[in-house]
């Protein structure tokens, strides 16, 4: 018995993402909420024949309220795609300005209406959107991090895809077997593979700089194809299920206490351990992305990777890049709720 509330449904990756929560046989109820379109969307979805229950729900004006309320009464999981997808020669930080707002006001009904619901966000910048999440939830007095994500998920499926296509191996075999840390953003993002063990598999240190390079802009590939009338739409609706799917298996008991072969980008202080891991390796940052474990809807512990892996030189500089990003996008995020009205 899990509701999921999309927030964003008739988006580009809110109608694959809700159509593929509805193939998923644990979810019971599955609400859609966009400003346009979710009530189409939701028609549609509902002549599939799985068990999910399917509402759509849209505001009537600009003025109107209740649709998200009604959304999100009950759920378990709120996953947000919702906000504006990058341009071309637009950067995930060029979009703060737009999608800080949506992610602000849509956190803020969640905090009221659902504030034991798991948050999965989406919407980019996620360096900066999460900690705008943290940080409303936190002004409500509602604020529990072992139940915020910032899905990071394509960038694991996008290092299997990309190193499977260097190495001739089969990407689903490679699962849960690369870990991609630190943030979701250009040179922010830092996939683990340890080249030093990795030689025989990619021939040479350009083809590793290239390979993460690509991890890293991935996403200016899709822009750069689509001419600019799109940006990675179909590849993060299957990422974020991919995630959600994890988070809705512990909901439902398939899954206890297992670890999740993705990371997720997570408040570190509010996981036990993770304050220290903050300060012993990351300058006190304390928003990152790490594998983590879940249990019934949250997170119950994460994986250090300097002491579960041998993280080489080339990925300690890697993650130093990291780490500056990191401070100011979270520094921003911060900022702009303290000063915001909620």
């Amino acid at each position: 018995m899990v509701k999921v509330t999309v927030a964003g449904a008739a988006g580009g990756i809110g109608q694959p993402l809700s159509l593929l929560l509805k193939l998923n046989t644990n979810v019971t109820e599955l609400a859609l909420f966009d400003i346009v379109n979710a009530k189409g969307v939701a028609a549609d979805l509902s002549h599939i024949n799985t068990p999910a229950v399917v509402t759509g729900y849209q505001p009537k004006d600009k003025e109107d309220k209740t649709a998200i309320v009604e959304a999100l009464k009950g759920t378990d999981i709120v996953i947000i795609p919702a906000g504006v997808p990058r341009k071309p020669g637009m950067t995930r930080a060029d979009l703060f300005n737009i999608n800080a707002s949506i992610i602000r006001d849509l956190v803020a009904n969640i905090g009221r209406t659902a504030p034991n619901a798991a948050i999965l966000i989406i919407s980019n910048p996620v360096n900066s959107t999460v900690p705008i999440a943290a940080q409303v939830l936190k002004k409500l007095g509602v604020f529990n991090p072992k139940k915020l994500f910032g899905v990071t998920t394509l960038d694991s499926v996008r290092a299997e895809t990309f190193f499977g296509e260097l190495t001739n191996t089969n990407p689903n075999t490679l699962k849960g077997k690369i870990s991609v840390i630190g943030g979701h953003s250009g040179d922010t993002i830092v996939p683990l593979i340890n080249y030093n063990k990795s030689v025989g598999l990619i021939s040479s240190k350009s083809q590793y700089d290239e390979f993460v390079h690509r991890v890293q802009f991935g996403g200016d590939e899709v822009v750069k194809a689509k001419n600019g009338a799109g940006s990675a739409t179909l590849s993060m609706a299957y990422a974020g299920y991919r995630f959600a799917e994890y988070v809705i298996d512990s909901l439902s008991g398939r899954s206890k206490n297992e670890p999740v072969p993705d990371s997720a980008y997570i408040y570190l202080p509010g996981i036990s351990g993770g304050k220290e891991f903050s300060n012993a390796h990351l300058q006190g940052v304390d928003f990152f992305s790490v594998p983590v474990f879940l249990s019934n809807g949250e997170i119950s512990s994460f994986i250090d990777p300097f002491k579960s892996l041998t993280v080489t030189n080339d990925e300690k500089k890697l993650i130093e890049v990291a780490l500056k990003g990191l401070k100011g996008s979270i520094d921003q995020g911060v900022q702009f709720v303290d000063a915001s009205k909620l």
